[in-house]
């Protein structure tokens, strides 16, 4: 390993310990101790823990390693230490919470499942963009999906479904639920918000007067590619040029005040993009494995030992 590579596998390591700290301070400081049942093995061993009183942390920790041993006799697929590392970390965190906060730091039920699930998402979107992982029903799907056709997202909510609903018969009321399920769901929009929220694009449309000037000003604000399209008025019959330029949605207010300042008349629109593949953008990653569920397959057809096309195959007559 070279210098470079040491620094940056020394990097991700430390962001990947703070996520995981801000993973164990939604859990430990708000979820928690407000007696609230999130998704994952986090939340069921947040169950066990207010029926029995056994510490999260050390729960959390043992379940998830089971799971780890049963997934590599099941489907030989070996996990990194970054996984083990992340679960090591995030149960002691958890636990150091536990011993020092008795008490949520907010008494509202419903403010402490939102900041402790924005905290928990937020913290795996970090984890994810680092090659982290936290295993959990994350485990449990790929054990699944080795004999069923099943999405690993969906076996994933629905066993966070499962073990929030479970908590019915402890609690016997649905408030509880209630905030079990929007812990979750601030969790998924967290979490998306950090994966995604950065990255977003934007497509943007400019039709002005000055379309040259307006391109000049833009670029000399803005390093990125504009494209310059033809086109035509339908009322006025005017042929015009249109200008249309994809950026990050971060910079798109640059554009509209380059814009502006050559043509406060321009018409401008924006249209949120998503998957923009490219120079100066996203580079596309083709998955290993990419199973379509609930999607029919095209059966292969021979006679004879030739390869029948599915355009000439008669599906009334079955020939």
């Amino acid at each position: 390993m070279t210098k470079t590579e040491f620094v940056s596998e020394l990097r991700s390591y430390v962001v990947i310990t703070l996520a995981l700290m801000l993973s164990g301070i939604g859990w430990g400081c708000f979820v928690i101790p407000s007696d609230i049942v999130g998704g994952g093995l986090m939340g069921l061993s947040t169950l066990i823990y207010i029926s029995t009183g056994l510490p999260v942390g050390p729960v959390n920790f043992v379940s998830n390693m089971l799971l780890i041993l049963i997934a590599m006799k099941i489907i030989g697929k070996g996990f990194g230490f970054k996984t083990i590392y992340s679960l090591a970390v995030l149960s002691f965190f958890v636990s150091v919470c536990q011993i020092y906060i008795k008490e949520p730091l907010i008494t509202d039920r419903f403010m402490a499942s939102v900041i402790g699930g924005i905290a928990i998402g937020g913290s795996i979107g970090i984890l994810l963009t680092q090659g982290g992982s936290t295993g959990g029903t994350e485990i449990i799907a790929m054990i699944v999906n080795k004999y069923h056709d099943i999405m690993p997202g969906r076996i994933m909510m629905l066993c966070d479904l499962v073990i929030i609903g479970s908590s019915f018969f402890y609690f016997h009321n649905i408030e509880s639920i209630t905030y079990g399920y929007v812990v979750m769901i601030c969790m998924s929009l967290s979490a998306d918000y950090m994966l995604t929220g950065a990255k977003q694009s934007v497509q943007i449309f400019i039709i002005s007067r000055f379309p040259g000037k307006v391109a000049d000003n833009i670029s000399s604000k803005l390093l990125r590619g504009i494209s310059i399209l033809d086109g035509k008025g339908y009322y006025s019959g005017e042929k015009r040029e249109f200008l249309m330029m994809i950026v990050r949605k971060a910079e798109m207010h640059l554009v509209l005040k380059a814009v502006k300042e050559i043509d406060k008349d321009a018409f401008v629109s924006v249209g949120s993009v998503f998957g923009v593949y490219g120079q100066g953008f996203d580079t596309y990653k083709p998955p290993v494995k990419t199973p379509l569920s609930g999607m029919s397959q095209t059966k292969v057809v021979r006679v004879n030992g030739k390869i029948i096309p599915p355009e000439n195959i008669n599906i009334e007559s079955g020939k």
